[in-house]
């Protein structure tokens, strides 16, 4: 009798360790905008969007100012689930991609239009760690069932399926309230899930498609918005600048759940987006010419501009900061500092290693992971100066492809079909309008053979000549054959 009293106080004492470790692992909230620039909120500097929420988030949390990710949507997707770079996942471009069939180079293509099965995602690995997973919104990393996130490690999932921001349809199926909108939704889906699983860690992903195109919003804020006066330096798109809001009442009502059920202080709470701002089109949709003058007397109406990334130069599409520089926001109260800032220079590989080493979760044996916990950048502020950081775009899009590599202050970019390289200095010109490679040879050198030995350790692809080159024909987008 004895032996099984004592018997029984050992697992009492064992099952009380395993719940108050797991009380003590803090939950993970991911909100990722689409599309996002890294200049659009009014905590980068932003004087005509409105977020009131995201601000707050920034008054109770830690701003970061060198935050990067893949210049498209389904490579920064692909490195959050994989915790490795795009070039090595082998998803490099948005799925399914596309295609200049005269270019001067044939860019490579993905070998399967999904996330690789191989890949243990960063939903696997939190179930492990004994994490609830819920993933809710954008996917964009394969549509077939076994490719979905109900079926890459989440417990609960909602994946949004087309039908625009006012019809969406998901897989599984969902039904959305009577007369809501896309992003409420998703944020709906979010606080059940959260009310769901409130006694035990979980980790909750919410994917916005805001503030995508096709640009659209509630007529009221739209309204709003078009009577503001304009900042003459920005775009001052009204659509766009509502998108914004849609995106920002989220972050609040999550916010708001989070506090009011008690999970703050045990909650790290994460806004990031998937890549830099759309400031140009770049499918050339005609202004006036030929016909469409006779249909659009005043311009297309897909042709207008959603924002600017200025002072940083280009937008989505591009390895150039105003591509791949972009917002992140951390709270973490109690552990992150309150309206605090960092100039570490983290990726959307990090998420992974930050995910396992808050969660106590294990690496999987058989996967390389690129990144590096942000923690100590969260609770410490510190942080490698000299990190380096990579992306690679082997594709036709806004600009020709290309591969980059920022470390420290300086960044080389690398033109794939021409084989020119640009040097710059960050700290001294973040506008990438002065290449440096004449004046310094050796960091030029120096950042060319770190570029060439990162590209060969991931096995990256590159253009190569094509044979049907056609200077004529040379910007008309065709279907992609790999589809």
């Amino acid at each position: 009798m004895k032996n099984l009293i004592i018997t029984f106080l050992s697992i009492c004492f064992i099952l009380l360790s395993f719940s108050s470790m797991a009380q003590k692992r803090p939950n993970i909230v991911l909100i990722m905008a689409d599309d996002l620039g890294g200049r659009d909120l009014p905590a980068y500097g932003n004087r005509f969007n409105e977020t009131p929420n995201i601000d707050k988030l920034v008054s109770q949390g830690m701003l970061f100012h060198n935050a990067y990710a893949a210049p498209v949507c389904s490579p920064t997707r692909a490195s959050i689930q994989a915790g490795q770079y795009p070039a090595r996942v082998g998803i490099f471009d948005f799925i399914p991609g596309h295609w200049r069939p005269y270019e001067e180079a044939t860019v490579p293509h993905h070998q399967v239009q999904h996330l690789p099965d191989k890949i243990v995602t960063i939903g696997n690995a939190m179930q492990s760690a004994g994490y609830t997973t819920g993933y809710f919104g954008k996917w964009h990393l394969g549509n077939n069932p076994e490719h979905l996130p109900h079926n890459r490690g989440y417990d609960k999932a909602h994946m949004y399926a087309g039908g625009g921001f006012y019809q969406p349809r998901f897989v599984p199926e969902y039904t959305s309230a009577e007369g809501a909108r896309l992003s409420e939704t998703l944020t709906s889906m979010g606080v059940d899930f959260i009310a769901e699983n409130k006694e035990n860690p979980f980790f909750l992903f919410i994917s916005h498609y805001d503030v995508h195109v096709q640009l659209d919003a509630d007529k009221d804020l739209i309204e709003k918005f078009l009577n503001k006066p304009k900042d003459p330096d920005y775009a001052s798109n009204a659509v766009y600048a509502a998108m914004i809001s849609h995106v920002d009442q989220s972050v609040g009502a999550v916010m708001k759940a989070i506090d009011e059920m008690g999970l703050a202080e045990n909650t790290v709470f994460i806004f990031y987006s998937d890549n830099g701002g759309v400031d140009n089109r770049f499918d050339n949709v005609p202004l006036l010419g030929g016909d469409s003058k006779d249909v659009y007397p005043e311009g297309h109406p897909l042709r207008y501009i959603a924002t600017s990334n200025a002072p940083l130069r280009a937008g989505k599409g591009t390895l150039y900061e105003g591509g791949v520089r972009v917002p992140l926001i951390v709270r973490w109260p109690e552990k992150v500092e309150a309206g605090s800032t960092s100039e570490a220079i983290v990726s959307s590989v990090d998420f992974y290693p930050t995910f396992l080493d808050l969660g106590k979760g294990a690496r999987p044996p058989d996967q390389v992971l690129d990144g590096y916990s942000m923690v100590p950048s969260l609770t410490e502020n510190r942080f490698d100066p000299e990190r380096e950081v990579f992306t690679h775009y082997p594709v036709y899009h806004h600009e020709q492809p290309m591969s980059a590599l920022r470390k420290g202050s300086w960044k080389i970019i690398e033109n794939l079909v021409s084989g020119d390289f640009d040097l710059y200095n960050l700290r001294y010109d973040v506008n990438e309008m002065t290449d440096l490679k004449f004046s310094y040879p050796e960091k030029l050198a120096e950042m060319k053979s770190a570029l060439k030995k990162w590209q060969t350790e991931t096995n990256a692809q590159n253009p190569v000549p094509n044979p049907d080159f056609d200077p004529v024909k040379r910007y008309e987008w065709g279907t992609n054959p790999f589809r």
